[in-house]
């Protein structure tokens, strides 16, 4: 592939700038510094196992692309690769759970069932062992979204034929991940924290303006409801090693409207994060973004700023908040880990479609954390509201575009409003239905 001028420029003012903000450990040559591990949390006794693994998953061909309607083409090249990551975590009782995050539009039905079913299969753990999440990239490959599998006829068409293609290999480097992520388990450390992150925004426009006002048909909304907070769920080896983390942020990864292949500022914030730690696995985990872009977004809003520089900018701005996070008074994890999967049936007003069977998974770290992901497209509202209803001794986070892709998955208050999100037509009994379920399962694990 040619690349030309402007892209070697990039590259290298972004390599230069790279080296004039790297901390003096980074740069160091020093031997014994670079073989040394100090913990962040010596306090904290490795009583977890810990294991990650990764595959790059970036299409071999030029395939069509998801996240735009409008895209006319298939991808033309590959600004970064797409990874698919996995994080196995078990407590001192054996009970293990493992987290997938992929740099794709979502994750179908279909795939979360079938990868489901092998992972149990050939490694011996429930759906309530697995969480697979979406990066939600707009400059990733289609995927195949139907739940039965293509017959011979739907085949013939290039597009479904690639993407079934795509999904059908993807889906056997998952379970392979799974297995590797488990066997690289070791004694570790895990703590966890929060810090913020202030480029993502509300999209929608203001709904409290009125109807005569410049602003009221404008987004985005920079009073609009918004969850700025950065999770990041770290693990370390005994003897201080750095082996990864897991991180969140609730926005649109719509920096790019490119045809090449990346995962936009969320690619980036690993790559930062893993640029300077030999082995160390970053892990990004969508929350729930159905409503917020990132901003500034698209080139020309800042004067001789491209997409890419903004894009990297907003990566960085996300890995320094991680950077955060995991170093400034880490909290430690703890036991006993239990998780629980369930799916509740969910209706649609809008004419033709069946009800769908919604899925809702919650993990529990001791009294110390508290992991609820939903599924498909969730807006703001999800998160806002869990965080708020489950608040107590243990933190909440809560992940959206995890174990299935349907779409937009709008609020009532959204629903009352209208407009992009709610076009769905999910009923307005939708929000009530998902978090009863929350509840329910948030229950469960406290038996």
């Amino acid at each position: 592939m040619r690349l030309s001028p402007l892209v070697f420029s990039l590259a290298a003012a972004a390599a230069a700038l790279l080296a004039l903000t790297s901390s003096p450990r980074a740069q160091s040559t020093d031997q014994d510094e670079a073989t040394s591990y100090k913990s962040i949390a010596p306090h904290v006794e490795a009583t977890w196992k810990a294991g990650f693994a990764r595959a790059t998953i970036t299409p071999e061909r030029f395939i069509w692309m998801a996240g735009y309607g409008a895209r006319d083409r298939p991808a033309e090249g590959k600004l970064t690769d797409l990874y698919a990551k996995a994080l196995a975590l078990e407590d001192e009782a054996g009970t293990k759970i493992v987290i997938v995050t992929m740099d794709l539009i979502g994750v179908s039905k279909g795939m979360r069932l079938r990868i489901a079913a092998e992972v149990e299969k050939q490694h011996g753990l429930g759906p309530e062992s697995l969480l697979l999440n979406a990066s939600h990239t707009h400059t990733g490959p289609e995927i195949y979204r139907k739940l039965d599998l293509p017959d011979e006829k739907a085949l013939e068409n290039a597009k479904t034929r690639d993407a079934w293609e795509f999904t059908s290999g993807l889906e056997k480097i998952v379970v392979r991940l799974v297995g590797e992520a488990v066997a690289a388990m070791e004694p570790a450390r895990l703590t966890w924290n929060e810090a913020r992150c202030g480029f993502s925004m509300n999209r929608r426009r203001n709904y409290d303006l009125p109807e005569d006002h410049p602003n009221a048909k404008r987004g985005p909304n920079p009073a609009g409801p918004v969850d700025q907070a950065v999770p990041a769920l770290r693990a370390e080896a005994e003897d201080g090693r750095p082996l990864g983390v897991l991180f969140g942020y609730a926005c649109h990864t719509t920096c790019l409207g490119s045809y090449e292949w990346s995962g936009d500022y969320a690619g980036f914030a690993q790559a930062y994060l893993e640029e300077f730690r030999p082995g160390f696995t970053a892990q990004f985990m969508a929350g729930c973004g159905g409503d917020q872009n990132p901003y500034p977004r698209r080139s020309g809003v800042v004067p001789g700023i491209s997409d890419v520089m903004l894009t990297q900018q907003h990566g960085r701005s996300l890995s320094n908040a991680v950077e955060m996070a995991f170093s400034t008074h880490p909290k430690p994890v703890t036991a006993p880990l239990k998780t629980a999967y369930g799916e509740v049936t969910v209706d649609f007003d809008k004419p033709g479609r069946a009800p769908h069977d919604y899925p809702v998974q919650v993990v529990r770290f001791g009294d110390s954390l508290t992991l609820v992901a939903l599924g498909s497209e969730v807006v703001v509202d999800y998160s806002l509201r869990i965080k708020r209803e489950l608040a107590g001794k243990a933190g909440v986070w809560v992940a959206g575009y995890s174990n299935d892709y349907t779409g937009y998955v709008p609020s009532v208050r959204i629903q009352e409003e209208g407009g992009y999100e709610a076009a769905t037509g999910y009923a307005r009994s939708t929000e009530e239905r998902i978090m009863a379920k929350v509840h329910e399962l948030y229950r469960e694990l406290e038996e």
